[in-house]
């Protein structure tokens, strides 16, 4: 069974939730697809560096904010990866909300914190999160941006079944377009990068982002791409259950080959 997988690459407005909200609702509403990923904070904008100045901003997943997205992904059937920064009692979290239509909404928050992220956010604490898509045969995984530097996000939300990892991004260096792919090879999965564009000024200081939002095939390969500064919506029609064999020859199978015996610092040497 195929479904539609979509990243949608855009620059959110710093500090109006609403604003961005109301695109990325009229996204959902527009787009053909089954699972639709956004960016990173993409209800807030991204570079914050004083907890005063993001609360404002920032949001539970009950919030009517969120509702306005759960209630786009109901009406459409699209399971929905949003970022979002996310409030919880007086801690802040740098989290995706995973809009499941028909169901409740799981979050997923921010395991590894990028640069002055450090300063607003409290590191995550949900673990990797794998869900099952309503209405089809595909279990879904989700990392934020920086996750990808460290193999072993990838690598457990494909350990638990994930067929698609989203990556929500707000990616700032060049070096990930040689990486992620390997993430997606090294797992055999599929994998849906969101990045953003366009260029956040907080007290003098510019973060620029670089967008190239790419859908990589399990074997690397590149599905669809946008270019670095564009507004896009990226589409590919993905089979699940293509990941789910996990040999590349007779004798080798990438997870049965697994020795974690051998992985930690105090195996034999």
């Amino acid at each position: 069974m195929t479904l539609r997988l979509a990243v949608v690459q855009f620059a959110p407005a710093h500090g109006n939730v609403d604003h961005s909200v109301q695109r990325m609702a009229e996204a959902i509403a527009s787009t053909q697809a089954d699972i639709m990923v956004f960016p990173e904070l993409a209800t807030s904008g991204y570079f914050f560096v004083e907890p005063a100045a993001l609360r404002p901003h920032a949001m539970p997943l009950s919030h009517k904010r969120m509702d306005a997205l759960r209630a786009a992904s109901d009406a459409t059937g699209r399971t929905v990866v949003v970022g979002f920064a996310e409030l919880d009692g007086d801690v802040m979290y740098n989290s995706a909300a995973i809009l499941l239509p028909g169901s409740n909404p799981v979050v997923y928050r921010k395991t590894h914190l990028f640069y002055k992220e450090r300063l607003v956010f409290a590191p995550g604490n949900s673990g990797f999160v794998v869900v099952d898509v309503p209405g089809h045969d595909c279990k879904l995984g989700v990392m934020i941006c920086y996750d990808w530097r460290f193999p072993e996000s990838a690598r457990c939300l494909a350990l638990q079944g994930a067929d698609v990892i989203a990556c929500p991004s707000n990616l700032v260096t060049h070096i990930w377009r040689k990486v992620m792919p390997a993430r997606a090879v090294e797992n055999k999965v599929f994998l849906a990068v969101a990045n953003r564009t366009g260029a956040e000024t907080v007290g003098g200081e510019t973060v620029a982002f670089n967008g190239d939002s790419v859908l990589y095939a399990p074997n690397g390969d590149v599905l669809a791409s946008a270019d670095a500064t564009a507004d896009s919506v990226l589409v590919s029609e993905i089979e699940p259950a293509a990941t789910r064999d996990k040999t590349f020859n007779a004798f080798n199978d990438i997870f049965a080959d697994r020795r974690p015996e051998m992985y930690s610092l105090d195996a034999p040497r």
